[in-house]
């Protein structure tokens, strides 16, 4: 469960590195049903707004978002309105997610990538990415969308557990090697009212692009500042993850504002 030095060299050169088969196929089968149960519940209280109030529903660069007190979810872009895109932090609606913070299979490399020998969580996102309408998600980095609320951004490390076997027809998780040395790059200025997300297209080299094609069950572990974004699902086949980044112990998360540390 330790990460190896190995594993530490490639994160420090590359920006990020895999590990094959964390999880089993029975609990990634746990994850599934979870996501199932989540998407069905946060649906259910968008279509009843009077008997769950909902704090804000919005729009940003024309696609929906409503929030539930502190947690986001963000609809599908396309036309299918029924399905969900994001929810985070997703730990705080199910207690499935809630329990993987702590699993020791990620928890004891966080410590040396953080580093800090007690953590907390930073966030937790869950990415649905539905068979034939899950939208992608443009080149960015984590860092200048988080640098406006923490000093530590260079301790917030992120791991893509994947629910599903993914590779590029489902819209897999991908990156730009190395760019995590660049630090915080430049935004777009596109018009768009998310331009400063999404990463300049003159500070992206796609020469440098790496698919990470991998099976369920396979922890992804990628540094803050990397450039990294994913393809839309044109397959028949779902590609459901959570990326969970964490944090040195002592500070809040960033949605909840509340301290939730790593058992």
């Amino acid at each position: 469960m330790v990460l190896t030095d190995t594993e530490k060299t490639k994160y420090q050169r590359r920006g990020f590195f895999v590990r094959y088969g964390t999880f089993s196929e029975k609990e990634c089968a746990v994850f599934r049903e979870a996501a199932q149960r989540v998407e069905a519940q946060l649906l259910e209280k968008i279509s009843d707004a009077a008997a769950w109030p909902i704090t804000k529903d919005y729009r940003l660069d024309g696609n929906r978002f409503v929030d539930f007190n502190h947690v986001t979810v963000q609809l599908e872009h396309s036309s299918a309105q029924d399905c969900l895109r994001v929810v985070e932090p997703v730990n705080d609606v199910d207690p499935v997610f809630d329990q993987l913070l702590d699993d020791p299979r990620l928890r004891e490399p966080m410590r040396r990538l953080v580093p800090s020998q007690h953590l907390a969580l930073w966030t937790a996102k869950l990415n649905f990415k539905h068979p034939k309408v899950g939208s992608g998600f443009g080149w960015h980095q984590d860092a200048p969308y988080w640098i406006h609320d923490c000093d530590h951004v260079q301790q917030l490390p992120n791991v893509m557990v994947l629910f599903d076997d993914a590779n590029a027809g489902n819209g897999c998780f991908r990156v730009i090697d190395g760019s995590h040395k660049a630090g915080c790059l430049p935004g777009c200025e596109d018009g768009r009212q998310l331009q400063g997300f999404y990463t300049h297209p003159d500070c992206v080299d796609e020469t440098a692009q790496v698919l990470i094609d991998a099976p369920a069950g396979s922890a992804i572990f990628f540094d803050p500042h990397i450039v990294h974004g994913s393809g839309p699902n044109e397959s028949d086949n779902p590609r459901r993850a959570i990326i969970i980044t964490y944090q040195p112990a002592g500070f809040a998360a960033l949605k909840s504002g509340q301290v939730r540390e790593i058992r």
